[in-house]
């Protein structure tokens, strides 16, 4: 009988583990810091060219931000529209904690503070999630050669 009431015990105690084990955070790679402007500015282009794709085609290439980060070159609303999906598309890939805060921060622009009362997250978590969202992100940019790596030379 008393072998009964232990092992529901020993269950809980080895998921709890296998769940702490889960939750061990990845360092940030400091290689991967150079990237997160360019990152950001794909994102805000992104945020600029979804608002500006609900304009009439032909006025799309007034407004567009060329050669700024990327080799996209954005000429017709076929462009735009592939772009907007390409990028949707890596978002979609990061985890959802990270699509909350690259959406809070870098899409819907809040500041850390903000992001991190809403998130109910400590601002240094915050910050320090983000910034892995973001190295997580450009990874998947250079994968699919939305952004180009640059050859930076170590000296």
């Amino acid at each position: 009988m008393s072998a009964a009431l232990v092992l529901p015990f020993v269950w809980a105690f080895a998921r709890e583990q296998a769940e702490l084990k889960r939750r061990v955070e990845t360092p940030v790679e400091p290689h991967m810091a150079f990237y997160r402007k360019y990152t950001e500015a794909l994102l805000r282009r992104y945020v600029r060219m979804t608002l500006e794709s609900g304009k009439v085609p032909s006025l799309l290439g007034q407004e567009m931000f060329r050669g700024k980060v990327t080799s996209y070159k954005v000429e017709s609303f076929d462009d735009v529209v592939i772009f907007l999906h390409d990028i949707g598309r890596c978002i979609d890939r990061l985890e959802p904690e990270q699509q909350d805060l690259i959406s809070r921060i870098a899409l819907q622009e809040y500041s850390i503070a903000e992001a991190a009362a809403l998130l109910h997250l400590p601002p240094r978590t915050t910050v320090r999630r983000y910034a892995r969202a973001l190295d997580r992100l450009t990874r998947i940019f250079i994968a699919v050669k939305i952004l180009m790596p640059q050859n930076v030379v170590k000296g």
